[in-house]
């Protein structure tokens, strides 16, 4: 028992990482438990295992008494003087109770119960060592797949990528080494549990502090962040540094640093904004290239309305109203974005009075002289140098009331120019 038990113990230091002494208590308390029924006596039964040479030995304190009436807790005086010479009734003696074949009987009856006990001590350097490393960025290695949950290696324990978690445009094979983000250490029912991400807004808002240096030391402040995973993210930076811009900080000499980031993304579109703290301000920023013709904030009902160019309207939405959608997270605002038709309701205004004009002018209809300007006779100078059928097709009218609407184009072209 001695030789195995040392090499137990040195494979269990050196391979997992758990001291000596955990394991040796560990086996100790394993052994108690298994082994009680084994001994004569066992009141406030204690092993004791020799770390260096794997001896165990077990110890007892039974009650001395007159006369024995429980084996297990008492003994005789007349034996209790033999170990300890001035032993009174009532003391507590500690006499060694191993069983001469004990190394044998222990070894088959607590080995199931030692494993259960280093994998408990497992888990909990597991969750001692990880509890208070949610929030960072941690490499590893794809061991396998659980459905469509991902288990990654990262190196003595094991991480959990739930399907939640993962990016919906990235597959992943077995030995495949990615980064992630720790959501959280879960100390669960069946032990902690480390949950990662790549999905999560905060896994971007981590790289960006490993990349950009000026985040690092917060000379440049990340304020806010929106994203959806493995499409685009918008990031809004602000510095307290007039002399520091923070967008070119983040973007490095020649993009070079998002472009890192973008490459541990796999392409993932990222755009850099300058922070504001004015709403509207922050909206045109976050819209941009698309150029806002007017913008309207609701503060009671949280809300911004745009109005943009109609051939920028698209490219203010973004694809199935991705753009609007970001824009909305990052400034905690609802979006609103419609297209401009102030000059189209102005032109249509402008027609509307040119057509009341005309009927007033040759008393005809409104009907009839929005029917004259949509045929091209939209002015006087026009409508007198037509034909009166021709007035007559487009009104759908007989021969003489278009004769009658162009002798009165005639006389308002003659009086005005006798007031010329």
């Amino acid at each position: 028992m001695n030789a195995e038990m040392l090499t137990m113990l040195d494979f269990l230091e050196r391979e997992r990482g758990i001291s000596r002494e955990i394991l040796v208590e560990a086996i100790s308390g394993a052994l108690l438990t298994a082994s009680k029924k084994t001994f004569s006596t066992a009141r406030e039964l204690r092993i004791d295992i020799n770390s260096k040479t794997g001896d165990i030995r077990a110890f007892a304190k039974p009650i001395v008494v007159d006369k024995v009436q429980n084996l297990h807790d008492e003994i005789t005086l007349t034996k209790a003087r033999q170990i300890k010479a001035d032993a009174q009734i009532g003391d507590e003696i500690e006499l060694e109770v191993t069983p001469k074949d004990f190394g044998r009987i222990a070894a088959q009856t607590a080995r199931q119960a030692i494993m259960q006990r280093i994998r408990q001590i497992e888990k909990d350097m597991i969750y001692e060592e990880f509890k208070d490393r949610a929030g960072e960025i941690v490499s590893g290695a794809v061991r396998r797949f659980e459905r469509s949950d991902v288990i990654i290696d990262l190196g003595r324990f094991e991480a959990i990528m739930p399907s939640r978690e993962r990016v919906p445009t990235e597959e992943y094979s077995v030995g495949d080494r990615i980064r992630a983000y720790v959501v959280a250490v879960e100390n669960g029912v069946r032990g902690p549990e480390i949950i990662l991400s790549r999905s999560h807004p905060n896994f971007v808002r981590r790289l960006f502090e490993m990349e950009v240096s000026e985040i690092a030391d917060r000379t440049v402040e990340l304020k806010a962040i929106a994203r959806e995973a493995g499409a685009r993210t918008k990031v809004a930076v602000h510095s307290s540094d007039d002399k520091v811009d923070p967008v070119g900080a983040c973007v490095g000499m020649r993009g070079a640093r998002v472009k890192n980031i973008v490459r541990e993304l796999n392409n993932e579109k990222v755009d850099i904004i300058r922070w504001h703290s004015d709403p509207q301000e922050l909206v045109k920023e976050a819209l941009k290239p698309a150029k806002i013709h007017s913008i309207i904030m609701d503060v009671a009902a949280k809300k911004i309305s745009v109005t943009v160019g109609k051939e920028e309207l698209s490219q203010a939405i973004g694809r199935r109203g991705q753009n609007a959608r970001l824009t909305a997270k990052l400034t905690g605002w609802d979006i609103d974005i419609n297209e401009d038709k102030s000059k189209e309701q102005a032109f249509e205004s402008q027609k509307a009075q040119a057509a009341h004009s005309l009927a007033d002018q040759l008393g005809i209809t409104q009907e009839q002289a929005d029917m004259l300007m949509k045929s091209g006779m939209n002015a006087i100078d026009v409508i007198v140098i037509s034909d009166a059928e021709d007035i007559a097709g487009v009104l759908d009218c007989d021969i003489a009331t278009g004769e009658r609407i162009l002798e009165a184009a005639k006389a308002q072209a003659a009086g005005s120019g006798a007031v010329a």
